[in-house]
């Protein structure tokens, strides 16, 4: 996952189960942009059969593999039906987790050789075949309620939903990181504005994004960036269709000396990546704004 540089300063520390139990509904947001207002009705969902497939690509490093299983721990303890495809970049099936590879729920995709983060999602990508899809890290959590609250926010007119995500220190505490975007609802286009220029931190947390999977696929799941490619996921989903932002944590982004990031040659192609994206989501609100003041 691309690195978050320039963070705001955190937000109150303010207990994750209090936020779960006062948070408003959807329709009770504020706008964030534009003085819109979502449909009071909501689909309902079926908590018997899985409506979400969580996405994850791993090159299975040892010193990543506990990180892994606690990943999978963490998607245990949701509280709806969920699938998973774990695409393996290049690494052997038997290095997989027992716990992990043991689990139905979970279709392993082994790749023949390394293709890099963002193609081998996208192959994740591909054998989704639920309504919803979430990408996720190899060394990172979801919270209990992540993948419930999200879906039970859903309304027939978002096409994504997704919360704040905290920084997972390595004593066990959290931080919370409050993106730029601010909580409620954001028309489709809207959330890089968030983001105005290239070297600005990800306006929203590509893994805290909950999305209709026809969604992503159009917006090019993760597009072929070697590093970065989730700024271009997020970018992709939020500029195609409107969503909500809740103001509760629902992934918890885990702090180590291993992460890509601190890699001794990420920054030789960071900005290369930022701008990319950057000139895609922009490229997009340029169309939909055009769009707009045609049928104005």
């Amino acid at each position: 996952m691309g690195t978050r540089s320039a963070r705001p300063r955190p937000g109150a520390a303010q207990p994750a189960e209090d936020r779960l139990a006062n948070y408003a509904r959807p329709a009770r947001f504020p706008a964030a942009r534009h003085p819109l207002t979502l449909p009071p009705q909501r689909r309902r969902h079926s908590l018997s059969s899985p409506q979400i497939t969580v996405v994850i690509t791993t090159p299975l490093r040892p010193e990543r593999l506990p990180y892994l299983q606690q990943m999978h721990a963490s998607r245990t303890r949701q509280t709806v039906p969920w699938k998973a495809v774990l695409v393996l970049d290049g690494a052997d099936p038997d290095r997989v987790p027992a716990p992990v590879a043991a689990d139905p729920r979970v279709r392993i995709l082994a790749l023949p050789r390394r293709v890099g983060a963002a193609c081998a999602r996208n192959f994740g990508l591909s054998l989704v075949t639920t309504e919803f899809v979430n990408w996720a890290d190899d060394d990172d959590a979801f919270h209990d309620w992540s993948l419930g609250v999200r879906l039970e926010a859903f309304t027939e007119r978002l096409g994504w939903v997704a919360g704040y995500s905290e920084d997972w220190l390595p004593d066990g505490s959290t931080r919370l990181w409050e993106c730029p975007v601010p909580p409620g609802f954001h028309d489709a286009s809207d959330v890089v504005t968030y983001g105005p220029r290239p070297e600005d931190t990800t306006p929203i947390g590509p893994t805290t994004i909950l999305a209709r999977t026809r969604l992503v696929r159009v917006a090019g799941g993760m597009g072929g960036l070697v590093q970065g490619e989730d700024y271009m996921a997020a970018v992709g989903t939020t500029a195609l269709a409107p969503g909500v932002l809740l103001p509760l944590p629902v992934y918890k982004y885990r702090q180590h000396e291993g992460q890509m990031t601190r890699g001794a040659r990420y920054d030789e192609l960071e900005l290369a990546a930022r701008r990319d994206a950057h000139a895609f989501g922009h490229a997009l609100r340029d169309v939909f704004v055009a769009a707009r003041a045609v049928s104005a």
